[in-house]
Order: structure tokens, then sequence, then C-alpha cells
């Protein structure tokens, strides 16, 4: 055996809207750095934690600008890189209007539109009266209403988005809140969470509510059966955001970016079928790339693309985590 023919490839970053990067910095300039930094570190332990919370894990305007810094680039990153592969899924897809459940200071609705030109209108709806506000200054690139509500009745959408919010729940208030998203959506429903086994476990309870609807399984699963990972793994995907110096200097981070892991389900309009989906990064040694894929049949096969095999070397040579695989 060959060494490498050369090294993973590095990611490249995501890089926030310019608009959206000003946004956030204008909104969080009127509070002191000591107090971002200490909002910025318990929000990070209270997140670490991956329990239902009693109350809001947003709990003021300081809590609220240090989720904006600190949360905000990597959740707009996760969404719009799982709202992408709905798009791939299904190519046909054009919302025009979006809800956002949990919204925040409204990154999911940054995501959507940068994945969907269609989309011309949105409604944020969240308990924080400040998060709501924060996310107005910022102010997205279309018309948004911003609403504080519990979500107990909801108008319906296009598309709906539910990002790291079934955390802070219990297991029938998650189940509840993905069956009203999934009533409300006209066209799609997508729920986004970290990439963390607690993570997938509440996407699988998620996609088993949507299965039940009858909605059909857009992305990642290539298939509505039970999932073919065996325990002690769990589906999740990746996507590197590049850091703003503010980002840097709160977290008291050294390097530029730093990756954020996900998992998520999509459920659409019928996608095109006989696809797989690539679970890890591809390996790549001298002549050879090894996939691992999630078939449709449904099972995980591991892909041995030779070069012998030509333009689908090629094309092996170029997927990355979480495309889809023929």
């Amino acid at each position: 055996m060959g060494g490498p023919e050369r090294p993973d490839r590095p990611a490249v970053g995501v890089e926030l809207p310019r608009d959206l990067r000003e946004g956030i910095e204008a909104a969080v300039a009127g509070v002191p750095g000591e107090d971002l930094t200490d909002a910025v570190d318990r929000l990070i332990d209270r997140y670490r934690a991956d329990r239902p919370a009693d109350e809001p894990i947003l709990s003021g305007p300081v809590d609220v600008a240090a989720y904006a810094v600190y949360r905000m680039p990597a959740t707009f990153a996760a969404v719009r890189a799982a709202l992408a592969q709905l798009a791939r899924a299904c190519p046909d897809l054009a919302p025009t209007s979006q809800l956002d459940l949990g919204g925040g200071t409204g990154a999911a609705v940054w995501a959507a539109r940068s994945v969907f030109s269609s989309l011309g209108t949105a409604t944020v709806l969240d308990q924080v009266p400040e998060a709501l506000e924060v996310g107005r200054r910022i102010d997205p690139p279309l018309p948004v209403t911003w609403r504080r509500s519990t979500m107990d009745a909801l108008d319906k959408a296009d598309l709906v988005t539910v990002s790291y919010v079934l955390s802070e729940l219990s297991g029938a208030d998650q189940a509840e809140l993905v069956r009203r998203a999934s009533l409300a959506a006209e066209q799609a429903v997508v729920v986004v969470e970290p990439g963390t086994p607690a993570g997938y476990r509440r996407i699988l309870a998620a996609r088993d509510v949507l299965v039940g609807l009858g909605r059909p399984i857009a992305a990642p699963c290539p298939h509505a059966q039970a999932c073919p990972l065996l325990r002690g793994d769990w589906c999740h995907f990746g996507v590197r955001i590049n850091r703003s110096a503010l980002h840097r200097r709160l977290k008291s981070a050294e390097l530029g970016y730093e990756d954020e892991k996900f998992s998520y389900v999509a459920a659409g309009p019928t996608p095109s079928q006989g696809w797989g989906r690539v679970l890890r990064r591809p390996q790549q040694r001298k002549g050879l790339v090894s996939l691992r894929v999630c078939t449709p049949d449904p099972g995980v096969a591991t892909d041995l693309v030779s070069k012998r095999q030509g333009e689908r070397y090629k094309a092996a040579r170029d997927v990355t985590w979480g495309d889809t695989w023929p």
C-alpha cells in the first residue's frame, strides 16, 4: 500500500453574510466585553448540559447578546447546510414563506434566505422578547414578523424550521412541537439539533413523528425505514465557520474557525430516489477513495472507488461528508 496521495483537503469555512456579521457586531456594541465573556461561558456550560430547561436559557439582554455572537454564526451555518441538502434532494422546492419556531435572533431566517432566493417573508416565534428585539435590530434581508409566542397556534408557511430547540423540552413536548411544525408546513419542515448522540436521538424521534404523519423524508436519509446505524454510532455532519475577531476574542480562541457538528432531518416533497448519503469524511489513499454510505436498501456500506473507475473516481475525490452519492 502506498502512502496518502494527498492530505484531506481542509474544509472551506463558511463566511457569514456581511450584513449579518455587521448586524451582530452592532447589536452587541453597547454591552461591556467582560459581561459578554461571562455570559458566553454560562451559555457554553448550559448547552453542554443538554437537558430540558425549566426556564428560557436566554434570561436577559446580556445573554441574548452573548448568544448572537457565540451561537448565531454556528446555527446559521448548520441550518444552511441542512437546507442546502433539502434543496438538492427536492430541486423544484421554492418556498416563499418561512415559519421559524423558537428562532430567537433569526439565524435560520438568514440561512433560509441564503439557500432559497424565492423566500419573500418570514415569521420568527420565540418566548424571549430580548432575542426577538436583537433579531429585529440585526435586520434580515426580507420582511420578518417577530412574535413572542408559546407556539400554541401556528400559522401556515411553505417552510417550517426548528433549530436547536428540542433539547430544551421534555420528550413529550418535543414530539408535540414537531407534530405542530409538520402540520404548519405547506411544503417542507426541517429540524436541526447538535451533532451529539443525544441530539441524534432527538432527531430520530422527530423523524418518527414526521414519518408517522406521512411526510416524505428528503434528507439526510435515503429511506424512511429504521436507521441502520449500530448502537454506539450516530448520524451527524459538520460545517466549518470562519470566526470574526469578536468571536475569537470572546471565546479566547486561537484558530480563525470552528467546526460545528449537527444532526438533522428534512421532510418535504417526495425526493428523487436511488441515492445514498456519505456519513463520514471520505478517506483518500493513492488511487483509492473509501466512502461510508447510508444506502437506500436500507443499510450502511463502504464503497471503495479506485482510479480504474474513471469518472466515478473523479466524482469520489470531490464528494464531501454529508453529500449524496449514487
